[in-house]
């Protein structure tokens, strides 16, 4: 089969319902759970701010159209390479510099939304994505991995999503640094959570802090937060879609993460 006889058959598939498109983004508006930094750092994340130009009235009488006010890494989002200093070098981690042949690949999602529920500290470690491998296949090089929490069922609550304790510590589920390193070993292409951020809650607290940003864009690789539905995707088989806005020098991008699905 040529590639083009391949992309017939997706076309075809498509348009057919044979291949499904499954919609991994959460709503993105004023209502949208925002990452906090801690008091001492400066500005944070705006609030998402929607400010209407015209909506057929007198200022435009046949168009509707408004401004936004938003942060790169507000909601569903994409992390860039240059999004942490340890990725601050590399010419093509911006996110209009980076080959856009990086945003779609296969992905592997590894189910850990029973873990997540009855311990919303857990920590994915090598041994659970050794044995995830053991029953659905090794993760490739160039392949997405993405880790099921069903954490995108809180997001209606920007408390219950941040999960914070009375010291405004957060408590989410994440990668350990031994989980982050087998990966970055794997080649994979760039990883992804259902949190607030690619991180454990309590990465601060791991040497390295912060591991899966500090480890994965020091390796020219990328993260994407605040997924949604991994829970309608198999573990291996679909093709995830995640394309950050062309934003000259971007960190990162609010993004409608999609994936392909066998219907």
């Amino acid at each position: 089969m040529t590639a083009q006889s391949t992309l017939d058959t997706l076309g075809t598939m498509l348009l057919s319902g044979g291949v499904r498109v499954v919609d991994l983004a959460g709503p993105l508006g004023p209502e949208t759970p925002l990452l906090k930094l801690p008091e001492g750092f400066g500005d944070n994340t705006p609030p998402i701010e929607v400010h209407k130009i015209s909506e057929y009235d007198e200022h435009g009488p046949y168009w509707a159209w408004n401004w936004l006010k938003i942060g790169e890494h507000s909601g569903t989002h994409f992390d860039a390479p240059h999004h942490w200093i340890s990725g601050k070098d590399y010419a093509d981690g911006y996110t209009d510099t980076i080959d856009p042949q990086n945003f779609v690949g296969p992905v592997n999602v590894i189910d850990c939304s029973k873990e997540s529920e009855a311990d919303p500290d857990f920590l994915l470690e090598v041994d659970h994505i050794k044995a995830w491998e053991a029953e659905h296949g090794e993760i490739g090089a160039g392949e997405w991995v993405v880790m099921r929490t069903d954490w995108y069922k809180r997001n209606g609550s920007e408390a219950d999503f941040l999960n914070n304790d009375a010291d405004g510590q957060p408590h989410s589920p994440g990668p350990s640094v031994a989980a982050v390193e087998y990966l970055i070993g794997k080649k994979i292409k760039g990883w992804g959570s259902e949190c607030i951020g690619t991180d454990w809650g309590q990465a601060a607290t791991l040497e390295p802090a912060f591991p899966a940003h500090t480890m994965l864009h020091a390796n020219n690789m990328y993260g994407l937060a605040s997924l949604a539905q991994l829970d309608q995707l198999p573990a291996k088989g679909a093709v995830l879609i995640a394309a950050p806005l062309k934003l000259v020098q971007g960190t990162g991008s609010p993004i409608r993460a999609l994936a392909l699905v066998a219907g």
